[in-house]
């Protein structure tokens, strides 16, 4: 499979000027040092809509895959921790918890878009994708062009969905995040401006600083809003892999569990996005889908060919291996002992200087929005951010 030629066009301007201008000055601070103001990707826009339609075909073919009583067996072969499985079952089948967003990586090939994987759970990218992207084309002087950026509406109108789904509860929404981590405090902040402007209170902090009650008066979760002042929050959004909380603080999960199913709290990206995320629905879905248009082959086996081995929850590229005629090229990481899924190698679009670019698609509830990342070898959390223009 040959791979596309990537067209760039000079993209300059000062990028930090025309944010803050916008009242989003938090955007253009360290958490995007990464981005690359001086090009844009030149996007036709025939394939610009062909990967906002892969999104939703594939998000489609996510739900048709997945069996409706989730029995064992299948929450085992995707590696669901045991302890997640009461609720992933309870918000799969309860419609009032609502899948907010999540990013697929698709490469553009001379066939088409093709899934890598879909980051359903915590995806990040979302200050480059939703403003510093868009700001860009205004402080290029391109304010008449068109650019597919619309993450923040979307996002603007699935929470407004979830709130109604969950009326019943005060729209108080708690969005949390390591607090050792600056870039995920900025994702969180995107979101929570979205969420006042879909009718919630919104308030961000750290996942250590909140207080979780199963029992009494109590029963909730809290988090300091003011000297000496704690508020309760029906609503929470993690930015906190599921799959982290499941190995790492069961005693937290047992509690949210008890909270989501006595209809105390409700909470986003639900438990059911570690089915997507799981790397091992890759060969589901390719057991599911046989040889569809947007699906590589995929199993739990090694493929024959050149092909990539990839750990179920890995994150940033780290600990996968690239096998060809027997030579492995492996990114060291901290996922060597996790469940492995194989997947047909796929050559990424390169530019005249030899970088690759993978597209990353958000969905939420519908495509909505895509950036691209390049490096010259396997993606990761640190590689370029490129905004790019549809002609």
């Amino acid at each position: 499979m040959n791979n596309l030629t990537i067209r760039l066009e000079k993209h300059q301007g000062d990028i930090d000027k025309a944010v803050r201008g916008l009242g989003w000055d938090w955007v253009v601070e360290e958490d995007c040092a990464n981005y690359v103001p001086g090009e844009a990707v030149l996007l036709p826009e025939k394939e610009a809509d062909s990967l906002l339609e892969a999104t939703e075909t594939l998000y489609d073919m996510l739900v048709q895959a997945v069996p409706d009583d989730l029995p064992d067996p299948f929450l085992t072969v995707l590696g669901i921790p045991e302890n997640l499985w009461q609720l992933v079952r309870h918000s799969w089948q309860d419609e009032r918890q609502w899948h907010l967003y999540g990013r697929f990586d698709l490469a553009l090939t001379p066939d088409g878009p093709k899934l890598i994987e879909f980051n359903a759970d915590t995806a990040t990218s979302i200050p480059e994708t939703a403003v510093v992207q868009w700001a860009s084309l205004a402080a290029a002087g391109k304010n008449d062009a068109n650019q597919y950026s619309g993450l923040y509406e979307a996002l603007v109108e699935q929470l407004k969905t979830w709130r109604m789904l969950n009326d019943d509860l005060a729209p108080n929404l708690l969005l949390t995040y390591i607090g050792a981590s600056a870039e995920d405090e900025t994702n969180c902040t995107v979101i929570a401006q979205a969420a006042r402007e879909a009718g919630f209170d919104a308030h961000l902090c750290p996942i250590d600083q909140i207080s979780v009650s199963t029992e009494g008066e109590e029963k909730g979760i809290w988090a300091q809003v003011g000297a000496e002042q704690w508020q309760q929050f029906p609503f929470l959004f993690k930015l906190l892999p599921w799959e982290e909380i499941a190995w790492e603080e069961p005693e937290l999960l047992a509690s949210l569990t008890l909270l989501t199913r006595t209809r105390t709290v409700t909470i986003a990206n639900p438990a059911y996005s570690l089915l997507f995320q799981s790397k091992g629905m890759l060969a589901w879905l390719w057991k599911a889908f046989p040889y569809h248009p947007l699906l590589l082959a995929a199993d739990l086996e090694p493929l024959s060919g050149k092909y990539i081995r990839k750990p179920y929850f890995g994150r940033e590229g780290q600990s996968v291996q690239v096998v060809d005629k027997g030579e492995v090229t492996k990114m060291q990481g901290d996922y060597d002992e996790q469940q492995q899924v194989y997947q047909q190698w796929v050559e990424l679009p390169q530019d005249k200087d030899g970088y690759q670019y993978q597209a990353g698609v958000f969905w939420a509830g519908e495509g909505c929005a895509i950036g691209f990342r390049r490096e010259k070898g396997i993606i990761t959390n640190l590689s370029q951010f490129v905004p790019h223009r549809v002609e």
